[in-house]
């Protein structure tokens, strides 16, 4: 193998490590999730629904409602691209998503008292699950937070996080 042909091999070698992990750092998903169980005395009905779209940081679509229904009252979480999101890369499949101006998003909204101003929420895919964890009080009116969850993607199957 001549010098050149090596630097054009070890080019195309060092253009391939680039680009692959690119496509572990893509997710297309929607789910939609309920389940109902019993909290603190009291029968509760959990209800997911949302789509995620992501190449590395380029947000495609991203839209998350979480609502919690007691025979009294519910509670309800949103989030979308209008709420001004961003998303970091952490891992291969792996994001953490977070708002530019969470005070901002949270006003809009029309919220007058404060649950906080932080919201994060990381989306790690690991084979078929996605795993969601937020921690975003700041779009979530009276309610605390949004739902820790998981779901399959082949199979649709969800699993709420105790």
């Amino acid at each position: 193998m001549t010098a050149k042909r090596r630097r054009l091999w070890l080019s195309a070698l060092a253009l391939a490590t680039v680009v692959l992990p690119a496509a572990a750092q893509q997710l297309d998903a929607h789910f939609s999730c309920g389940q109902q169980r019993e909290q603190d005395g009291l029968s509760t009905v959990y209800a997911d629904s949302g789509a995620i779209k992501v190449d590395g940081t380029k947000i495609v679509e991203f839209y998350w409602e979480s609502s919690i229904f007691r025979s009294t009252h519910g509670l309800e979480c949103s989030i979308d691209q209008g709420d001004g999101l961003q998303a970091e890369v952490t891992g291969d499949a792996s994001w953490r998503f977070s708002l530019q101006d969470a005070k901002g998003a949270r006003a809009k909204r029309g919220y007058d008292y404060s649950h906080g101003f932080n919201c994060t929420i990381r989306v790690e895919r690991v084979g078929d699950n996605v795993h969601i964890n937020p921690s975003c009080p700041a779009l979530c009116g009276s309610r605390p937070n949004f739902t820790e969850l998981s779901f399959d993607l082949k199979s649709g199957d969800c699993h709420y996080e105790d």
